[in-house]
């Protein structure tokens, strides 16, 4: 997925604020220009200062001085501009996936939902949004500011001393190598590898730390820790590894991008072998004072790399759950008869690969009850699962008096069919709340009876 897919896809969520994002690229790169010009007054008052042998007589220092912190001040006050402009846009586009996903989820089997894990799904919401908001708000305008530094910057280092200016380039070129070998398709591959490790063990904390009191009833030892533990130790290995092999890249990129000064030293010994003269006096103190806007700009652009690999993993994810297909709702509803449930040569597989069901046929008449009995990963809870329509049957067909639960709107049919999870859930509300989930109309008297 390219990164101007990825950016036209996140501007699809902004809505009439989709023209602020762009204002704020602008105020961005207008501000990191502004940002140069003290730069510009600072060399000319280094200049008065080396012509002028009667320092009473250098005129010019206050007012170039204030004229430079008055750029220094409207750059910044553009900076702020900008950023407001992109966080105005970016919260209006963090929302609107969050609502995106959601809704989408609410319209999933609730099987897919078990199946995917309440963690994941949870770190998919709030890591898209997340990773959406810090590049919209953040990144972009930073990256318009770098790419309008860059540019500034070359035509000051090359406007004074063209020779000086190549040699503070010298590490530029040596740092962008060396960060060459940190991005690209193999850096994607590894940024994916990590957010799984994290999303694995996210899902893990979620599920231990909801199972803890099934745990403590039944006295449960430390191998209850041992899903938990597994997804920490694996995400330990994973960091430490990468964090190793990236460990001389980045030792020589940091070296490279922090050596200009080493370069400027051996170019002004070059240049003054027939005599320091204040030319080149003055041009050398001014490129060693602008120099380090170098190193900081590369730096920015380095974490832009790895942010924008977030961001297109994060999307990916996005769309894992977008285009999970959603519980097909019949155009034509139609009502049970009565409550018998008939499975017909049913055939159910999770992956789509080994059959968790196969060519069930059975019928429960309305009033009759019966009990699957069998070992663990026999398929009792899947049978039962696919009566409540977690999920559809790979082939055949499941029918509460002769309707096909496909043919039931969703919500007659869970006012049809009642269950008991063996995981309880609870939402984040009152007991009373949580009661009247299956009847929201009902009164608090009601409800104090069924309880």
């Amino acid at each position: 997925m390219k990164k101007s897919s990825d950016l036209s896809r996140l501007l699809g969520y902004a809505g009439g604020r989709r023209v602020l994002t762009y204002l704020s690229w602008v105020l961005s790169a207008v501000s990191a220009l502004v940002a140069l010009v003290p730069f510009w007054y600072i060399w000319r008052i280094l200049k008065e200062v080396l012509e002028t042998p009667d320092f009473a007589a250098a005129i010019h220092i206050v007012p170039w001085g204030w004229r430079a912190v008055g750029f220094a001040v409207l750059s910044v006050l553009l900076y702020i501009a900008g950023l407001m402009c992109s966080h105005l846009a970016a919260f209006r586009i963090a929302t609107n996936l969050r609502l995106a996903l959601t809704e989408h989820i609410a319209r999933l089997p609730l099987g897919q939902i078990q199946v995917s894990g309440s963690g994941k799904l949870r770190r998919t919401i709030a890591d898209t949004a997340g990773a959406a908001e810090t590049f919209l708000a953040h990144q972009l305008p930073d990256q318009y500011r770098a790419m309008a530094t860059v540019a500034g910057l070359l035509v000051l280092l090359l406007a004074f001393d063209w020779r000086l200016g190549l040699l503070s380039l010298l590490p530029v070129a040596l740092g962008f190598a060396c960060m060459s070998t940190m991005t690209g398709k193999s850096m994607q591959e590894k940024m994916t590898e990590y957010q799984n490790a994290l999303a694995d063990m996210s899902n893990q904390a979620v599920e231990y730390v909801r199972g803890i009191p099934v745990v403590k009833t039944f006295g449960q030892t430390v191998f209850s820790f041992k899903k938990f533990k597994d997804t920490i130790d694996n995400y330990q290995r994973w960091t430490i590894a990468y964090t190793k092999q990236l460990r001389g890249p980045m030792t020589a990129y940091t070296l490279a991008v922090n050596s200009v000064f080493v370069f400027l030293i051996v170019g002004g010994f070059w240049l003054s072998g027939k005599g320091v003269t204040a030319a080149l006096l003055l041009d050398l103190l001014f490129y060693i004072i602008i120099t380090p806007v170098i190193s900081l700009t590369l730096s920015k652009l380095m974490l832009m790399s790895e942010n924008t690999m977030l961001v297109t993993d994060a999307l990916k994810r996005m769309d894992a759950v977008l285009t999970a297909p959603a519980l097909s709702r019949p155009e034509q509803p139609q009502s049970p008869k009565d409550s018998a449930v008939t499975f017909d040569h049913v055939t159910f597989s999770y992956d789509g690969t080994k059959n968790a069901l196969e060519d069930i046929s059975l019928t429960i008449g309305a009033g009759e009850t019966a009990a699957l009995v069998g070992p663990s990963g026999g398929g009792k809870s899947t049978l039962a699962s696919l009566a409540a329509r977690f999920f559809d049957p790979t082939s055949g067909t499941v029918s509460i008096g002769g309707v096909n639960v496909k043919d039931m709107d969703p919500g007659q049919l869970m006012n049809t069919v009642s269950f008991v999870l063996q995981n309880s859930r609870l939402i984040k509300a009152s007991i009373l709340d949580n009661v009247r989930l299956g009847r929201p109309d009902a009164s608090e008297t009601q409800v104090m009876a069924a309880l």
